[in-house]
């Protein structure tokens, strides 16, 4: 197995674009390492109701607690907030003909997804709008390396 940066403490910005592809899935590389998006409606944990954490399927920095999360009906999991406020990096993106705030995990550098200003619902009015590849859910109780190990091993 290569060096994994959520199960053998390898700094993330040591590995090479290449260890990257051999760790991930091809979605969750195309998703965290080169900043795609999957299909609306289409992503893991769209629709899941559970107690525990959403960690960065890259490197397993817990970014989400499940009590954050709500149903915008924009067909990706969105939060209103993460874990910890350095959980987080954000950078302006122009791509696509508009101005949004992309989020990338503090951990890995991995793309998450966008930040919109458009959940009045919620406690703090914005959305995380998260490509659900891009997040490993681990439930309450459990660890996050077991629950990657046997996610990476499948």
């Amino acid at each position: 197995m290569p060096r994994d940066p959520a199960l053998d403490d390898t700094p993330a910005a040591d590995l090479s674009k290449d260890e990257w592809r051999s760790l991930l899935e091809p979605a969750e590389f195309a998703i965290l390492r080169e900043s795609g998006t999957e299909r609306p409606g289409t992503g893991r944990y769209l629709n899941l109701e559970a107690a525990g954490a959403y960690h960065c399927a890259g490197c397993g920095n817990k970014l989400y607690g499940a009590e954050h999360k709500f149903h915008s009906g924009c067909g990706w999991p969105s939060f209103f907030q993460e874990v910890e406020p350095d959980a987080l990096v954000t950078v302006s993106d122009t791509s696509h003909g508009m101005t949004r705030t992309e989020m990338r995990c503090a951990g890995c550098d991995g793309h998450l997804g966008h930040i919109f200003p458009d959940a009045p619902q919620t406690p703090t009015g914005i959305r995380h709008c998260v490509n659900g590849t891009a997040l490993i859910f681990v439930p309450a109780g459990e660890d996050v390396r077991d629950v990657l190990r046997a996610h990476r091993e499948e």
